[in-house]
């Protein structure tokens, strides 16, 4: 039926488990809402796009090969303006894989991967490679290995839902992509960008990275990059920098972002300056700001922020402290700088230990970081003049399909009603 299509033509099988296979080469459309399940069989990839324009839709594609080096996928594209919209893919190594591709649009799939490997040796749900302009939206990813974004520029990756992976968002060699309104839920790490530039990370939502590496979000050497009203909650790490930002005048702004129930907040391998954190609320982590390596945070620039364990005043009510917010390394940094320490975090004798070095400390403390403006409490919306600094959210990607307007990217749309964002910590209150 594929082979005998014409460029343009619907190809809506009967109901029913067909062998891949399938390799499609022209424009045109296969669509399985008959309910049509493609099975590759335990070899090689199931349905391979290499062509302009076509879309695939609606499909079960189960059982790929499994072999790394091949890179065997549910579903591979080698091509421009396509569309993989509503299919569900099980037991395939990878799950979609994009390769040099360009303004695809990959939405609303279901993306598994081999239930019996073990994390490090399953494939990626989703994997982009030297693509441009693509669009990567509404999709669901449980129990694969890593969403991995390299060498690529220009890409959107909105409102997916990933979850019990390892890396819920890698990206690496990449420049000027946008990750919005995503949720990252149970994986080792939300999302980790290593050697990028000019990215925009913007309201998503990172939970219960936990685990001897568990970190929100993490950046290692990367430039110019956005990191906007998120919440981080509940991580080993919220968010962490390694040699970060990177190119010399270049920033990394943090603003607008609710980095709670952490037992460390933010976490620095060393001081660098042009991180900027304005506008942030720091609620109950175990240790809101750590640095490793005998350093100090005060090179990064701090204002605005609301820090749960400020002790002051506001005698003229304006909302900001009278006195700056400064975090001092006493003996309870004997945890980062030992490492077997750690063992005792919060015990009575690490805490003990505490009190008697701020009562009366043996060498002057040292000074972590100092925000001169601290705001009294967390119930604060960010002005504009702040928000303007990171940029506008982008259009969808050319490609998709006419007849399926999309909700635009800046926040939930029609189909996607804001107040059905979990939210059961209560921080959706701004």
């Amino acid at each position: 039926m594929i082979d005998a299509a014409r460029e343009g033509d619907i190809v809506a099988p009967p109901a029913g488990r067909y062998a891949g296979p399938l390799l499609i080469t022209k424009p045109m459309t296969l669509d399985g809402s008959n309910g049509v399940e493609v099975d590759g069989g335990g070899k090689g990839t199931v349905i391979h796009v290499r062509t302009n324009g076509a879309t695939v839709r609606n499909l079960r594609v189960v059982n790929s090969g499994d072999q790394h080096n091949d890179l065997d996928a549910g579903i591979r594209i080698e091509g421009n303006f396509n569309v993989v919209k509503d299919n569900v893919i099980e037991e395939a190594l990878f799950g979609i894989d994009l390769q040099e591709a360009h303004n695809n649009v990959v939405r609303r799939n279901h993306i598994g991967s081999k239930a019996d490997a073990e994390l490090g040796v399953k494939g990626d749900a989703v994997r982009l490679w030297y693509g441009r302009a693509n669009r990567l939206e509404e999709n669901t990813v449980k129990g694969s290995r890593d969403f991995v974004v390299w060498y690529s520029s220009g890409n959107t990756i909105v409102r997916n839902d990933i979850s019990m992976g390892r890396y819920g968002l890698h990206l690496m060699y990449a420049r000027d992509n946008t990750i919005e309104d995503n949720r990252f839920d149970r994986n080792a790490v939300g999302i980790y960008l290593m050697y990028d530039e000019g990215d925009v990370i913007r309201r998503n939502r990172i939970v219960q990275a936990l685990g001897a590496a568990g970190v929100g979000i993490g950046l290692k050497e990367v430039s110019n990059v956005v990191i906007e009203g998120n919440e981080v909650l509940y991580n080993a790490v919220g968010i962490a920098f390694d040699i970060t930002p990177f190119q010399p005048g270049s920033t990394v702004e943090i603003t607008d972002n609710t980095v709670a129930f952490n037992d460390i907040g933010v976490s620095f391998l060393s001081d660098r300056p042009g991180n900027i954190f304005t506008d942030n609320r720091f609620l109950s982590n175990t240790q809101h700001v750590a640095m490793r390596l005998f350093e100090s945070a005060a090179r990064a620039e701090w204002a605005g922020n609301h820090w749960d364990d400020y002790q002051g005043f506001d005698r003229d009510r304006d909302g900001i402290g009278d006195k700056p917010y400064a975090m001092r390394s006493f003996a309870d940094r004997l945890w980062m700088d030992v490492p077997n320490a750690g063992f005792f975090k919060g015990s009575p004798a690490l805490s003990v230990l505490d009190f008697i070095e701020r009562l009366a400390p043996f060498t002057e403390p040292l000074l972590l970081l100092k925000d001169s403006q601290p705001r009294m409490t967390g119930d604060f919306v960010v002005s504009t003049s702040v928000k303007d600094r990171a940029r506008p959210a982008t259009k969808p990607a050319t490609g998709e399909d006419a007849d399926e307007p999309m909700a635009h990217s800046g926040g939930a749309g029609a189909d996607e009603p804001a107040n059905e964002r979990i939210d059961p910590f209560g921080l959706n209150k701004k």
